[in-house]
């Protein structure tokens, strides 16, 4: 049972996974923190707009500012998010051919398996 999973080491291209993992580990990194401080900054500008008394600051023209910078904020996340989530399609992609692969591979060398042991039987049994 431990064979085919030697045989599925080999066979990954773990050159290029582990070339590719640190700007993998990287964008996961910046896009958690980036969502940890939009969040940060949503909640203080939420506490800013409850607990302003001042006219400008609940203004309509103020508050669609803001709405506008979150909005540009949330399609930069999206595009990182996008890039992060195609970097990992396609590490996904590489390994599933990879596995692909070793089951070809695994198919054939049980064939010739069976082959020579007829072979051998074949030659035990005619002597």
């Amino acid at each position: 049972m431990a064979f085919p999973w030697l045989v599925a080491f080999k066979v990954i291209p773990w050159k290029d996974v582990i070339e590719a993992t640190p700007a993998v580990v990287r964008g996961a990194k910046q896009l958690w923190h980036k969502v940890r401080q939009d969040e940060a900054a949503l909640e203080a500008a939420q506490a800013a707009a409850q607990g302003s008394v001042g006219p400008d600051a609940g203004s309509p023209e103020a508050r669609i500012a803001q709405l506008e910078k979150r909005v540009a904020e949330m399609s930069q996340e999206a595009v990182a998010s996008s890039e992060l989530i195609q970097a990992l399609a396609q590490h996904n992609e590489r390994l599933v051919a990879a596995v692909d692969t070793l089951r070809v591979r695994t198919r054939v060398l049980m064939w010739v398996s069976a082959l020579l042991a007829g072979g051998v039987l074949a030659l035990f049994f005619l002597r």
